[in-house]
């Protein structure tokens, strides 16, 4: 029996070719070209309406571009049956609307939704892969609960626990640490990057928390107001210059001697022997 970690297909190539995005008359992106393929996590970085969410429903096949095109293993998400596109990836939007009551064990159980078939019976596997998953993010004890008596962080996990529940190899995740206690975002973030580590992943997550960011990914994309776009490795594109500037907030990155992290520099009050103000990123 398959564990739940183990992608139902092979992870696509996730290519982004000249990619142009519009809001009205506003330029969000234009031209950017990039690719995601397993073994990387990659964090989308930037200021409130640079367009990051839109530009997920684009990667996740739901929005055309103005421009250029999004590729999966060569083929356009639109061009490939809705089915398909499921085993191949995953989705979490922003925010999820609950519009009826269900227990979080059948909430999550929606995940399985793609690989149900005939009269769309659950099988033995599919209950094994979701009791695993919702193990893996600490939903046990919630199991029978009713999800619309959920906290935000609560069920913001179980939303998490259907998208991995779905086994597809590529991860799209619009804030998924979002509205998570720090234990939660940790837990969360570990699991990502486990993902990722394996090889059979590629996870693409937005995040607006620098430090875990810096900490978890191993490519970032940077956007600015200004239509600054860098990507890369993450260690060369999240440095103090670079997040001052793509976030308009004096960055710093501080050090205690073995762990760093980014602050903000309006923040930062040294104290006799404590940690220091260093103009580079650090690691």
């Amino acid at each position: 029996m398959p564990s739940w970690n183990e992608p139902a297909s092979n992870c696509p190539v996730l290519a982004l070719q000249a990619l142009q995005l519009r809001a009205g008359a506003r330029t969000l992106l234009d031209g950017l070209t990039l690719s995601v393929q397993a073994g990387q996590l990659w964090c989308i970085v930037g200021p409130n309406g640079v367009g990051k969410s839109t530009l997920m429903s684009v990667l996740a096949g739901l929005r055309k571009p103005d421009g250029g095109a999004v590729l999966l293993d060569g083929r356009a998400p639109p061009e490939i049956a809705p089915g398909a596109l499921a085993l191949q990836r995953a989705y979490l939007p922003q925010a999820v609307s609950d519009t009826f009551s269900m227990s979080v064990r059948d909430a999550v159980a929606v995940g399985r939704h793609p690989h149900l078939s005939g009269w769309g019976w659950a099988r033995r596997e599919d209950d094994a892969i979701v009791a695993a998953v919702m193990r893996e993010l600490d939903l046990d004890a919630l199991a029978a609960r009713d999800v619309l008596t959920l906290s935000g962080g609560e069920r913001q996990r179980v939303s998490l626990a259907a998208t991995l529940a779905q086994q597809a190899p590529l991860l799209l995740l619009d804030e998924p640490a979002a509205h998570l206690d720090l234990r939660h975002q940790i837990m969360v973030l570990d699991t990502m990057a486990g993902l990722a580590r394996a090889g059979r992943h590629a996870v693409v997550v937005i995040l607006h928390d620098l430090n875990l960011a810096r900490r978890y990914a191993t490519h970032a994309l940077l956007l600015a107001e200004d239509g600054l776009c860098l990507h890369g490795p993450a260690a060369d594109v999240l440095t103090p210059a670079h997040c001052s500037h793509a976030l308009r907030t004096p960055i710093v990155s501080v050090s205690d001697g073995r762990h760093t992290a980014l602050i903000a520099h309006g923040a930062f009050h040294p104290q006799p022997g404590g940690p220091t103000e260093q103009d580079g990123a650090s690691s």
